[in-house]
């Protein structure tokens, strides 16, 4: 509930994202998130761009509430490198690579195969998000 999600992002020094763009994620960390934090809290999204409230986000880094942001992913993709946030004092971009390791490519790999073995075998696949 959103009264339970206010609590729970009051206690956090730092939110990191790491979730599909979904109905349900759309829109998660919303101007009622972002005041919910404490003040000075860090939130990295390396989920999904629209995961995030930009308005909200950009309220939360022009108050001073947010200490900062590190964002993965934008709203838009590829993102316009003259965005007003990639200059941010208080924010660290990346164009989209924080998964680009030898380490997740192999674990991507192991899970397609697993999959399609799980496939063959008629049974529900991993990580599925509908």
């Amino acid at each position: 509930s959103a009264v339970e999600r206010a609590a729970f992002w009051a206690r956090c020094d730092a939110i990191t994202l790491h979730c599909p763009l979904t109905d349900a994620t759309r829109g998660l960390i919303d101007d009622a998130a972002l005041a919910a934090m404490r003040p000075g809290a860090l939130l990295i999204n390396a989920a999904r761009g629209p995961i995030v409230d930009r308005a909200a986000l950009e309220a939360a880094l022009a108050s001073g509430r947010l200490g900062g942001a590190g964002l993965d992913v934008f709203w838009d993709e590829p993102w316009d490198p003259t965005d007003p946030l990639w200059r941010h004092p208080r924010v660290v971009t990346l164009p989209h690579v924080a998964g680009s390791t030898t380490e997740a490519f192999d674990r991507i790999a192991a899970i397609v195969a697993d999959n399609v073995a799980r496939v063959r075998r008629g049974e529900p696949l991993q990580h599925r998000v509908d």
